[in-house]
């Protein structure tokens, strides 16, 4: 099952480069690729922000249904999510993304399954050059830890590759790279994820600006086993001012100004006082995966 939820610049961004934005969430199990294509995305998004996306999978087992939605100001990116199943059960994910420094970006967050079992995970990022490089863990509730690394560049214009490792608690890897064509106000992905064992996880599908803030998308996935799931969803994305207080859930509280005391006489007008917010940091997409014989639904940290 794979619910699809993106982020997509509302200032400034072509509709080749927001469609290629949300497809950064088109990747089964490919938690680096959708991180940094994610982070290389927000880099020119509004000082402000909101986003929302909902979308379904269509499995053997049923449709599951998914929204997340999320907010970024002051340097961070807050978001929240969840996915209904066929029966009723529902598993959720909270996090953050900060920007740290120049390129530098970290997150952490909370997924949290239908019966309770919870998932704590974090991971950083480095950006420089048209390649992002990203490490995380993730920690289950029995204390058994998988580690993620892997890096995603630019090759081309309108083209992408990434490459990656997520290796389990108990020496289990799965090895997954992607590439992504854009052109005009669609992009293409297509992928594979290969585990310890040979088996492997295949997958495309394509995403299409439609208007300003709004991208459809639409992609498929083939199973170990052969069985296939077919997903579609979409995504608004809604910009403020920046120090415009807004209806929730967008609030931007400046920082305390510094007291200037000029003393000359007579006293010139006192200097502007202009506050740029960084730039706001990326949500990153964790797709579907198993940790020890747990399985953590798609989410965003």
């Amino acid at each position: 099952m794979k619910i699809r939820s993106f982020v997509i610049p509302t200032t400034g961004a072509s509709p080749a480069s927001s469609a290629a934005t949300a497809f950064a969430g088109l990747t089964l199990r490919h938690l680096l690729v959708a991180a940094a294509a994610a982070l290389l995305a927000l880099a020119s998004a509004p000082a402000s922000a909101a986003w929302g996306a909902r979308g379904t999978a269509v499995t053997s087992r049923g449709a599951y249904n998914g929204a997340h939605y999320g907010s970024c100001g002051g340097g961070s990116c807050s978001h929240a999510g969840g996915v209904a199943g066929p029966y009723g059960g529902l598993a959720t994910n909270t996090g953050t993304v900060t920007r740290t420094a120049p390129g530098q970006f970290s997150n952490s967050g909370t997924a949290t399954g239908r019966y309770g079992n919870s998932v704590q995970h974090a991971g950083d990022t480095s950006c420089a050059g048209g390649t992002c490089a990203h490490t995380g863990s993730l920690t289950g509730p029995d204390g058994n830890t998988a580690t993620t690394a892997g890096s995603a560049m630019r090759t081309a214009p309108g083209q992408y590759s990434s490459s990656g490792t997520v290796n389990g608690a108990y020496g289990n890897t799965v090895n997954h790279s992607a590439s992504t064509s854009c052109a005009g106000n669609s992009c293409y992905r297509s992928g594979t994820a290969t585990g310890t064992y040979g088996g492997t996880v295949s997958h495309s599908g394509t995403a299409t600006s439609v208007a300003p803030g709004v991208v459809v998308t639409s992609g498929s996935a083939t199973t170990v086993h052969g069985t296939t799931v077919t997903t579609g969803g979409s995504v608004t994305t809604v910009s403020a001012t920046v120090g415009y207080v807004a209806p929730p859930p967008v609030v931007y509280v400046p920082p305390p100004a510094t007291a200037t005391v000029y003393v000359a006489p007579p006293p010139p007008p006192p200097p502007a006082v202009v506050y740029v917010a960084p730039a706001p940091k990326p949500a990153v997409y964790i797709p579907g995966h198993w940790v020890n014989n747990v399985w953590v639904p798609a989410h965003w940290a």
